[in-house]
């Protein structure tokens, strides 16, 4: 307990007794409640009466200054034991004018513990009247600088964050539903910073809700994870679904109030980076292609037969960019008009690409097909199937039932239209977007080449059905 003089302070403080008016037998007195809530303070405390003597004293300030309770209390002043000689009087005197001015003031002294170091400790003073109205006191809430400075630095941090980061920061509860979000993760998130809150995380994010759920639990229950983690999520906006990647880190966050840790929730932090990774992405892809059209013609130029150069180029070409190939080349050059298929892919199964056994069989393509639109137009076209097609399309086009996607490239050399190739993706793959088709062109320009060479070498007339 707190060591304490009973003045007029205090008694106002307590509960009142007087003749006739007998306390409940389980109330707890005045002086001890009083001495109670002093002990219990995060703050050191002292009291001052009129004269400037230490009437109050708390376990916080013995923490700090050393000096305990019975040596400070009776004290008049902190002269000659808690400051020095010289700061004495300045430090009096400001804290014993707070008496006659309204409010609170604040003030930094440099104070000395009982083992002689010094701190700095900043001071809230106000004054104390008594039941006449008359100044009585002044109360003294004091802690080190440090400590203050760290404090107000993290509550200004929290509300920078919350206000003014460059990133999101979302602050989820148990039940991770967000409970504060700043302006960038509202943003991101496709909604106001009011109306998420609250909100399932399932009604924001329409795919991957359940790695980003299963992340933040991860964090409620086991801390912060060793490194940030990259999740690529599906969110439903007015415009239509958009996928997003958010580099995310979490903090579990735990009340500093309790015993042991309670756990209030999560932060969550994240960042868009979705346009740098498919940046990455793309830049990966363009390094891996060019490797394959290297190492296809390097292949290449190994196959005596110039067909096997052909379709070793485009067994190349198909990895990651395809699920099949097939070749349909022009079996008239003169007319320019029927198509043969020449080479392809097994359609029950993945394979190389190969020529057709028996020899190049006629492909009954129906007016307006794509491939003969390609021959058409000399220029490369990708079509898709509707939503509700399923193989039927693919049949009607002649192409391997889980076909789903299409680009049908021309193959011209030394100006002239050769044939087309087909390049068919099931419904597993994106469909085919430009990069894609500079991609295919690149390959049908060595397949053309080889196919060429293929007649030179062969006659006129080999090709002819």
């Amino acid at each position: 307990m707190s060591a304490f003089r009973s003045t007029g302070t205090t008694d106002a403080l307590g509960p009142e007794e007087g003749p006739g008016r007998e306390p409940p037998e389980a109330a707890i007195p005045g002086s001890r409640l009083l001495a109670a809530l002093l002990d219990g303070m995060d703050a050191a405390l002292c009291a001052f009466d009129a004269h400037g003597t230490i009437t109050h004293w708390n376990r916080e300030a013995e923490r700090i200054l050393g000096w305990t309770a019975a040596e400070a209390v009776g004290r008049r002043g902190f002269a000659g034991w808690a400051v020095r000689s010289a700061d004495a009087e300045d430090v009096q005197g400001r804290l014993l004018a707070v008496m006659d001015a309204p409010g609170r003031q604040v003030h930094e002294f440099a104070l000395l513990r009982k083992d002689g170091g010094r701190v700095l400790v900043r001071t809230q003073s106000a004054g104390v009247r008594g039941e006449d109205g008359k100044p009585a006191g002044v109360y003294c809430a004091f802690s080190e600088v440090h400590a203050q400075i760290d404090l107000e630095r993290s509550i200004a941090l929290g509300e920078a964050l919350f206000e003014d980061a460059s990133w999101g920061v979302v602050a989820v509860d148990v039940d991770l539903r967000p409970t504060a979000v700043n302006a960038y993760a509202a943003r991101a998130l496709g909604g106001g910073r009011t109306r998420l809150l609250g909100r399932p995380l399932g009604e924001l994010v329409v795919q991957g809700v359940e790695e980003l759920e299963g992340a933040l639990q991860h964090a409620l229950a086991e801390g912060a994870p060793s490194a940030p983690a990259e999740l690529w999520v599906t969110l439903r906006t007015p415009e239509g679904d958009r996928r997003r990647c958010w580099r995310s880190g979490f903090l579990r966050l735990a009340s500093p109030l309790a015993e042991e840790p309670v756990p209030l929730g999560v932060g969550w932090m994240f960042r868009d980076v979705t346009a740098a990774k498919l940046a990455e992405q793309d830049a990966d892809r363009v390094r891996f292609r060019a490797n394959q059209l290297h190492r296809a013609a390097r292949q290449a130029a190994e196959c005596e037969d110039p067909m096997e150069a052909a379709t070793t180029s485009l067994d190349f070409a198909l990895a990651g960019f395809a699920d099949h190939v097939v070749v349909d080349l022009l079996a008239d050059l003169a007319a320019g008009e029927r198509l043969v298929r020449a080479a392809a892919t097994p359609s029950d199964a993945p394979g190389p690409c190969l020529p057709v056994s028996g020899g190049p069989l006629p492909v009954r393509y129906a007016p307006g097909h794509p491939a003969l639109k390609a021959v058409e137009r000399t220029g490369s076209v990708r079509v898709a199937a509707p939503a509700d097609a399923g193989e039927a399309w693919a049949s009607e086009h002649r192409w391997p039932g889980d076909s789903v996607h299409a680009l049908c490239v021309v193959l011209r050399s030394r100006g002239r239209t050769l044939g087309v190739v087909t390049f068919l993706r099931s419904a597993s793959r994106r469909a085919f977007e430009r990069p894609d088709v500079m991609y295919a062109e690149s390959v049908a320009v060595r397949v053309a080449s080889a196919v060429d060479l293929a007649r030179l070498t062969a006659g006129p007339d080999t090709m002819d059905a």
